[in-house]
């Protein structure tokens, strides 16, 4: 599993930024003029997905993040439920297919953090806030122990080891 260091590598923030810049697109539409605030919600919902995840992710703690990617959840949830409400209004019949497709990314957004957040949920970290000098040297020997034996599977297998195999052993 790939680790992260900053909010914007990660895939569902950049799915979310996507989805949100499509969303100011739509919106600019001038039917979307005289609407009430529909174009203001809708936006400010889609932006609320990827400043949650962001948040989320700079405040430190596992148990935070995950509350931040339930709200972010939650704001996606509400993105396609004023998508379905413009879908349903005659005066953006000529947006559906753009409103269709925004709908697919807020599912598909909706759907990766879900995954995280269960991921999140059976992890053993509690947080970068919380990570000690011992709980990372554990770390990256589980992750050497996890690479070894992935290696030594590979090679069980009949595949070929690596050129620099060893190199560094030879180095020394």
């Amino acid at each position: 599993m790939a680790t992260y260091k900053r909010f914007e590598d990660l895939p569902v923030w950049q799915a979310g930024m996507n989805l949100t810049e499509r969303v100011f697109l739509l919106t600019a539409d001038r039917h979307f003029a005289h609407q009430g605030d529909l174009a203001n919600q809708l936006q400010r919902a889609a932006l609320s997905v990827p400043n949650n995840v962001a948040e989320g992710f700079e405040r430190g703690t596992t148990k935070e993040l995950l509350t931040f990617l339930y709200y972010a959840r939650g704001s996606a949830g509400e993105v396609r439920s004023m998508l379905i409400l413009c879908d349903r209004l005659d005066r953006f019949a000529h947006l559906k297919s753009e409103i269709s497709d925004l709908r697919s990314l807020a599912e598909s957004v909706s759907r990766q953090i879900r995954a995280w957040a269960d991921k999140l949920q059976n992890s053993p970290i509690t947080g970068q806030r919380h990570l000690t000098d011992a709980i990372r040297r554990q770390d990256e020997q589980r992750r050497r122990a996890e690479a070894f034996q992935a290696e030594l599977e590979r090679i069980r297998r009949g595949g070929k080891p690596p050129e620099d195999w060893g190199q560094d052993e030879a180095e020394e």
